[in-house]
């Protein structure tokens, strides 16, 4: 494991840990955005967490709350450009997100 760079945190995606209904808790969850999450899987597994199936990299934390791991690239989360640089980043998003940004007319 030590032989591949850890992902840095970029920030903090979104935030969905109080539901109203106790039957809707599973869905209790927060997001991190990370720099690059290629590792994440094999980090979480060598720390002993518990993926959770599905589409998504989203695993339990060791109070039971989900926690989804996205990659900056892939997301509309934005950071201003000298925001980035002052924090040591060089990320852009990739088409998709472009896209989506475009639509919503939140691309810079």
């Amino acid at each position: 494991m030590s032989e591949t760079r850890k992902p840095r945190l970029v920030g903090i995606n979104h935030n969905m840990m109080q539901v109203s209904d106790p039957h809707e808790d599973r869905r209790r969850h927060f997001g991190l955005v990370v720099d690059d999450r290629s590792s994440v899987r094999a980090r979480v597994e060598a720390a002993g967490g518990k993926l959770v199936p599905g589409p998504f990299l989203d695993f339990l934390d060791p109070w039971g709350n989900r926690v989804e791991v996205v990659e900056y690239a892939n997301i509309q989360f934005t950071k201003a450009p000298h925001v980035l640089r002052a924090m040591g980043f060089d990320l852009d998003k990739n088409e998709s997100a472009r896209r989506e940004l475009a639509e919503k007319g939140m691309m810079p």
